[in-house]
């Protein structure tokens, strides 16, 4: 926004500009965090729960910001603190998201929303590395996919990008909505729809009503990339929108696959991708992000460059031969099954150890969450999963219909000290749990074990 003045910004914030101002151009980027003020920074002050951040606007001016928006009462305090532009506005959350919004509109971008309730992460990145060869492309950061995040992400946007790819979450009915108002979308994206959030949403026709708000915020002559066979997104198509369906019987089809070499097939084109990975969940993502790379005019090939982040099934392979695959950022019942088949797929290649599943509680799953994690143990047993080993009350329920050997830890800090006496060298082992549970410190005890 640097070719903005200070009257254009306040103007698409819909916030009111303190006179004179100090500066003639825009700032160089927005943020909420007065400690990540300085020169080139708008600091937005946001209300918060448990404070206010507007009374860092002072603070933020000090530190060389190039203005400050927040509440009338907090700019007023700010006036005599240093140099910089004032603006005030009664809502500063929803002025950051105007001026978003109007950020949005300045780029020209084509946008592409990404949701889903598994997976979003992966098929944004995935996105993101069939783009970024052909066309300028910037993706939004984990976490930032929130009503603070996405606008975030969105004002961090170069002037020059020519498609944003932006992650929206969803933990109740109207979120995805107010994110779609934002972002404005030439795409939606629902990798899937699944028992996520039933805690809040009830049912999985709720879940399918919530997240198909990002096809109610297309703009006409968009396009809408779903599953194929997934009736619950059905009632939720447009007459004025493309809707192109991927996976089996869809539009957007896995022709054939060679270890890491893929042939698909898109409309009748070939299409053929290498990629890092064997996982099927994976692959199923990969689907919907060619879907929409061709959506935004790109033809993807060649190498795909991908890698999961931290948490999200990346492998680990340690020096005692113990394999990790480390998967304990979050967890559902779809998550849950498709972690499961690729431990057992990891070690039947070339592993000659056990499959060990160490998973926790999957939380948010409503009054039948006993029934999930039971019917996840029953998955476990029929996988031919060797060792479970179970962290959290509600995942005892898993060992209910598991053959195998099974042990139960009450939270992280004991299956921590669990897990690594009960692993071989050869052993393949997955941590999976939803974040409340910190399996991450599993995953660390593993590593420090090697190195004691």
């Amino acid at each position: 926004m640097r070719c903005w003045t200070p009257e254009k910004v306040a103007e698409a914030a819909h916030a009111r500009l303190h006179s004179p101002p100090p500066a003639p151009a825009g700032p160089e980027r927005v943020v909420i965090d007065s400690r990540e003020a300085g020169p080139g920074a708008l600091f937005v002050g946001l209300r918060g729960q448990h404070t206010d951040g507007g009374r860092f606007a002072a603070a933020a001016l000090a530190a060389g910001a190039w203005g400050v928006l927040a509440g009338a009462e907090h700019v007023e305090a700010a006036r005599c603190a240093a140099p910089g532009v004032l603006m005030s506005a009664e809502d500063p959350l929803a002025a950051l998201q105007r001026l978003a919004r109007a950020w949005r509109r300045e780029l020209g971008a084509q946008v592409i929303g990404v949701t889903g309730s598994t997976g979003k992460t992966s098929t944004k990145d995935l996105l993101c590395a069939l783009l970024a060869p052909h066309v300028r492309t910037v993706a939004s950061r984990a976490n930032f996919n929130t009503e603070i995040g996405l606008p975030l992400e969105v004002l961090a946007a170069p002037d020059a990008t020519q498609v944003l790819v932006l992650e929206m979450a969803m933990r109740g009915v109207g979120q995805i909505a107010e994110l779609a108002a934002i972002a404005e979308p030439d795409v939606a994206v629902i990798v899937n729809v699944g028992p996520v959030h039933l805690e809040l949403l009830g049912t999985v026709e709720a879940i399918a009503k919530a997240k198909a708000e990002l096809i109610a915020g297309l703009r006409p002559g968009g396009t809408a990339v779903i599953p194929a066979g997934e009736p619950l997104l059905e009632p939720h198509l447009r007459e004025d929108i493309r809707v192109v369906r991927f996976g089996e019987h869809g539009n957007v089809i896995l022709r054939s696959a060679d270890d890491e070499r893929l042939r698909i097939e898109a409309d009748g084109e070939l299409i053929e991708l290498e990629v890092p990975f064997t996982q099927a969940h994976l692959r199923s993502n990969l689907l919907a992000a060619v879907a929409a790379a061709r959506a935004v005019g790109v033809s993807p090939e060649g190498r795909v460059e991908f890698s999961p982040p931290p948490g999200r099934g990346a492998l680990v392979e340690l020096p005692d031969g113990v394999t990790v695959i480390d998967d304990c950022y979050n967890a559902n019942p779809m998550s849950m099954r498709a972690a499961l088949d690729h431990l057992v797929a990891t070690r039947t290649l070339g592993h000659h150890g056990r499959a060990v599943a160490v998973l926790g509680d999957m939380l948010e799953l409503g009054p039948e969450e006993r029934r999930f994690h039971a019917e996840i143990g029953e998955y476990a047993d029929r996988a031919g999963i060797d060792v479970l080993v179970t962290v959290g009350p509600l995942a005892t329920s898993m060992t209910d219909g598991f053959g195998g050997e099974s042990y139960s830890a009450a939270d992280a800090g004991e299956a921590a000290a669990l897990v690594p006496e009960l692993l071989a060298p050869g052993d393949v082992v997955l941590v999976k749990a939803s974040r409340g549970i910190g399996l991450e410190l599993v995953c660390q005890a593993l590593e420090t074990a090697v190195r004691s």
